[in-house]
């Protein structure tokens, strides 16, 4: 099974700041990102490493932007495999780079991908992180899939790094929120983020509210994550919105055998 992946060229949301875009086909009828960023400051950093079948485009569009050996920094989100496809690749290619992660993340990996515990920096949340020319401030996303989820806040450029959170279908080579068709961007965010939290069926409104604020109280300037558009002004607040309506809400049944037995028959291999 191959997924279709558009070409891309890395986007610039803010100064020294880019995303690196990957878009695969979703079987909506859209595209669905596995994005991540390279901030180009006085110590450059790589933040996530995207997914392993878009390694090509994927580590041609970081290393047009920033020199490997210059890298000084790999912020690691958390353990899934869409956020550390290309990980052993930078890690080798980026000899002066120290790795950043936390606990939580080494311990779901360990004995099944070997992190170079010598090149790393553990931190938790509220930790600043001193990147040369600015900070990192390590946050909880307002949504999130993994335990170990970690994203940040960058005190020069006002970008948050929102990880799993505000997902939504774009309909092709598409990277900003505003440029999304509104049907599509309405029904894609609610069912993406139910799937990718279901835990928010469960979640007590108020607590979650508290949770939340303390992102959306940062001065943020920009929001990016790993799979949805950018979002600036008025987009933010809406996705802050969207988000906690989503407490409480049941996510949609998930495909059961009759759609597998669909899918290993239309990419079944004839034998020669």
């Amino acid at each position: 099974m191959k997924l279709d992946l558009l070409p891309t060229e890395p986007q610039a949301i803010a100064p020294d700041t880019w995303v690196i875009p990957t878009l695969g086909a979703d079987p909506a009828g859209g595209y669905l990102g596995a994005h991540s960023l390279v901030i180009r400051g006085a110590e450059p950093v790589i933040v996530d490493t995207s997914v392993l079948f878009g390694r090509d485009r994927w580590s041609e569009n970081v290393f047009s932007l920033v020199e490997p050996e210059d890298v000084r920094w790999i912020f690691l989100s958390h353990d899934d495999h869409d956020h550390l496809g290309n990980l052993d690749v930078v890690l080798e290619r980026c000899p002066n780079a120290t790795l950043l992660s936390n606990y939580a993340t080494v311990g779901r990996l360990v004995a099944d991908i070997e992190l170079p515990l010598e090149r790393m920096r553990w931190s938790n949340v509220g930790e600043r992180i001193d990147v040369g020319d600015r900070e990192l401030v390590v946050v909880r996303p307002p949504m999130f899939d993994s335990p170990a989820t970690r994203g940040f806040f960058d005190t020069t450029t006002g970008v948050l790094w929102a990880v799993d959170s505000f997902a939504a279908s774009v309909p092709g080579a598409v990277y900003d929120a505003d440029d999304v068709p509104a049907d599509m961007y309405d029904e894609s965010f609610v069912a993406l983020n139910l799937l990718n939290t279901p835990w928010l069926e469960w979640t007590d409104a108020l607590r979650f509210d508290a949770h939340v604020a303390t992102t959306e109280s940062l001065p943020i300037e920009v929001v990016a994550s790993a799979h949805g558009p950018v979002h600036r002004g008025s987009r933010i607040a809406d996705a802050y919105r969207r988000t906690r309506e989503l407490v409480g809400r049941v996510p949609a049944p998930q495909p059961g055998q009759d759609v597998l037995d669909l899918l290993a028959a239309m990419f079944a291999v004839t034998p020669a």
